[in-house]
């Protein structure tokens, strides 16, 4: 079992940076692909990007690329999320999940948090 604990969330202005980080417990981190989720009011929660456990494959949804990077750091069991040139469309509960066999199968979830940006 994992434990997912994201921080980094907050507001900022159209244009700014925020990085997000997950930690999670257990000695078996390396074993799990690694994604964030977004969950905006009114509307689903959408995969936004995603890492493999070596970190050697990631996937970024259209409305992210060249804006986020997805890493993480598997001696310090953790996965970040850098977000830059922040939209308001942005605006939403990040998610961070750990997963084997995918997403709507086996995933644990962090407790989500918020970012906001502001135009």
């Amino acid at each position: 079992q994992v434990q997912l604990v994201e921080s980094g969330g907050g507001l900022v202005q159209a244009g700014g940076s925020l990085r997000l980080s997950c930690a999670a417990s257990g000695r078996t981190f390396s074993s799990y692909a690694m994604g964030w989720f977004r969950q905006a009011p009114g509307k689903e929660r959408d995969l936004v990007t995603s890492i493999s456990r070596s970190g050697g494959s990631t996937y970024y949804a259209d409305s992210v690329k060249g804006r986020f990077t997805i890493s993480r750091d598997n001696a310090k069991n953790t996965v970040y999320l850098q977000m830059n040139s922040l939209k308001p469309e942005d605006t939403a509960v990040y998610y961070c999940a750990a997963a084997i066999k995918g997403w709507s199968t086996d995933a644990y979830w962090g407790q989500g948090t918020q970012v906001t940006v502001s135009s």
